[in-house]
């Protein structure tokens, strides 16, 4: 590892998502990191400051030379790319997640990085309880199996169990977070989960007259910004393993009905499910129905060990995650890179 006095060098893939600009900023803004190295598909038009960038394909074939030449020195890296579409091609999205991580933890072991921080998540989790205080991380991750997204993140979960036992001179973190929100992501956010097509501005408080209470509507979520947080501890503290990582309160239907300024309306999940099928087979929306069932089975989260070990605290709560992102959906808010590029509604 790098000389302290020298400070890390840190490569981060995935660098301009909503979670990679959090992280690279924060990195960039530690005393103990030299520099940062942001890998992504594009470039950014504009980056953090003092954050080096280069390109990478996780997808094809020959990104695992490219990473040999980027993680050549590297102290540590954080894995967070990850391709959500098309969700109609679960082939695309399993090379680039799964045969692309691979890639990424075999670049790792070859240029003897100490230190592995991967972004793993609650959809890792197999179905559990949805009350408070929540599964710690040692509830089975076997995920929901019909999500490809669930599929994908539990299967890197097996693969990481290999990978440290045969390398154990690897310190491996896995972050396991609720559902990350910012406002500069809420473009990206929207054209993954609701399609180009819908008008942000629908999602202003006061347009939307009824939220759906659907049994198993429980979730949680953290602002970005937090969580990229716990990254740079993983990154700069002697730790190990996963860490679950969530605000305190675990968000339902009422609490969405206040942000929104509408009516809370009991309905059965089977309707809604039946109308996101029908839209998903006609590809008017990208969100599968699969995912929608994995949302009502993800189990609530206990964060405490996240508090204890890396010493976090989320400096926002749920409410504070969510607004943002409302604000930031209902006017088109993104960022400088090709991920989270914004659309303004007038």
């Amino acid at each position: 590892m790098t000389n302290a006095a020298q400070g890390l060098r840190v490569v981060v893939t995935g660098a301009t998502g909503n979670v990679g600009t959090s992280v690279v900023r924060a990195l960039s803004e530690d005393p103990s990191v030299a520099s940062v190295l942001g890998l992504a598909r594009r470039l950014p038009g504009r980056g953090a400051p003092g954050v080096e960038w280069g390109t990478v394909d996780l997808g094809h074939d020959d990104s695992a030379r490219r990473l040999a030449v980027h993680l050549a020195g590297a102290d540590a890296v954080v894995h967070l790319a990850w391709r959500f579409q098309p969700t109609h091609d679960p082939v695309v999205t399993w090379r680039s997640n799964v045969e692309g991580s691979m890639r990424v933890f075999g670049a790792v072991r070859d240029a003897g990085v100490p230190v592995l921080v991967h972004a793993s998540s609650v959809g890792a989790y197999s179905p559990g309880p949805k009350h408070e205080p929540g599964v710690d991380e040692q509830w089975p991750t076997h995920g929901w199996p019909d999500a490809a997204y669930c599929r994908e993140k539990a299967y890197l979960e097996r693969v990481l169990d290999t990978f440290e036992l045969r390398h154990p001179e690897i310190r491996v973190v896995r972050m396991r977070p609720g559902f990350l929100f910012k406002r500069t992501s809420a473009s990206e956010q929207r054209r993954i989960f609701a399609g180009r097509f819908l008008p942000g501005g629908l999602l202003r408080p006061g347009l939307l007259p009824l939220v759906p209470d659907l049994p198993g509507l429980r979730f949680q979520v953290l602002h970005t910004d937090d969580a990229a947080e716990a990254y740079r501890l993983a990154v700069t503290r002697d730790v190990r393993g996963a860490f679950n990582l969530a605000a305190d309160a675990v968000t339902d239907a009422r609490q969405l009905a206040e942000l929104l300024d509408a009516r809370v309306v009991r309905a059965p999940a089977s309707l809604v499910r039946g109308a996101l099928a029908a839209a998903w087979s006609a590809r008017a929306v990208p969100a599968s129905p699969h995912l929608f069932d994995a949302v009502l089975r993800l189990p609530v989260m206990n964060s405490a060990r996240a508090r204890e070990e890396l010493g976090w605290r989320p400096a926002h709560s749920a409410s504070d995650a969510l607004r943002a992102f409302l604000r930031g959906v209902s006017h088109g808010e993104g960022e400088d890179t090709a991920p989270l590029a914004g659309k303004r509604w007038g």
